[in-house]
């Protein structure tokens, strides 16, 4: 089994050692953000299609392996999943087991069921799993935490947010519902992870919506009750939705602006008239953030990051299927 250790000869931190899992969007972006990411290098990747692997390791280096066995056998410290949701949990539970460390696009699963057989290969292979949230690790959301925390806005009772993209294809795989697309794993994962991540687990969910022509969620509408409040949200696929958040306590509130899931710049307003402004840029694409802190876990020997926890998302997708049962929408997967 691959573990890397935590300094390599030099004295410097060791290079992990990294395996790509499908060849679409976000694996572009992955590769792109992990030339940012010191000690670190794309070794292999893998496709069901071979002639998009070779291009990929063309533009991005590493070598395009012919099946997901050699991929996990190749000498990878971590795999990264970038395949569609439907088959996110195949793949992490196989690394697992092979002895390979696990990020994961977001959602992690599918569902919850697949998601605690995820975790617990994690725990039986003694691997690291972390779900790719990418937002709490950007400087503004990191520097936001600090900021509460020198100048709180009281008890933090109300999470607002959402996004709805309009002009989605008929033919884009957010719509597929063989691969199990639709608003709510693809865009309200996100705003999901802002609720739980402000209010704490989630008691109840209400929820409103609509399935498109091809059977997935095109538009949804959360109400959630959680440990510390209640959290607001909404994620389409059809209409042009605003996509800032708002967080509001006892003694003021924050607005994280658009797009707040790649946050650069939020607002700090107290009851007594201060305003405080907060801006800091990212660099990479955004996930190299996530990235570098997944390769601290594995120097240290971690299981589990203490920011996306696999608790956060085990309520992530708890959410997720109360808001698909309350809409009648089960996937051919589950």
């Amino acid at each position: 089994m691959n573990n890397a250790a935590t300094l390599g000869p030099s004295g410097h931190p060791a290079t992990i050692r990294w395996g790509i899992v499908g060849t679409g969007r976000i694996a572009h972006r992955f590769a792109q953000s992990l030339a940012h990411v010191p000690h670190t290098r794309l070794t292999a990747v893998w496709s069901r299609r071979r002639a998009p692997a070779e291009t990929f390791a063309q533009q991005h280096g590493g070598r395009a392996l012919d099946s997901f066995d050699a991929l996990l056998h190749s000498g990878i410290d971590a795999l990264y999943v970038a395949t569609m949701q439907d088959s996110h949990a195949h793949y992490a539970a196989a690394a697992l087991e092979a002895g390979v460390h696990v990020l994961c696009e977001k959602p992690a699963t599918v569902n919850a069921a697949q998601l605690e057989r995820v975790l617990a290969s994690a725990r039986a292979s003694q691997r690291l799993f972390m779900e790719a949230m990418k937002p709490p690790f950007y400087p503004l959301y990191r520097k936001l935490r600090e900021h509460l925390s020198d100048e709180p806005i009281g008890e933090i009772g109300l999470v607002r947010a959402g996004c709805s993209v309009p002009g989605v294809p008929d033919d884009h795989p957010s719509l597929s519902f063989e691969h199990a697309g639709g608003a709510l794993l693809d865009i309200g994962i996100y705003e999901m992870f802002l609720a739980v991540d402000w209010l704490g687990a989630p008691f109840d969910v209400q929820t409103q919506g609509r399935l498109g022509p091809t059977g997935v969620d095109t538009f949804a509408s959360l109400n959630s009750r959680h440990e510390k409040g209640i959290a607001q949200l909404f994620c389409g696929l059809d209409l042009f939705g605003k996509g800032d958040a708002f967080i509001a306590g006892t003694h003021g509130n924050v607005t994280i602006h658009e797009n707040w899931w790649n946050p650069a710049r939020a607002t700090v307003r107290y009851v007594d008239g201060r305003v405080v402004e907060l801006d800091a840029p990212f660099e990479g694409g955004g996930l190299n953030y996530e990235t570098a802190h997944f390769c601290d876990l594995i120097r240290a020997g971690q299981l589990e990051s203490p920011v996306m926890t696999h608790a956060k998302s085990s309520q992530m997708i708890a959410m997720a299927d109360a808001a698909r049962a309350a809409l009648g929408l089960r996937f051919p997967c589950e």
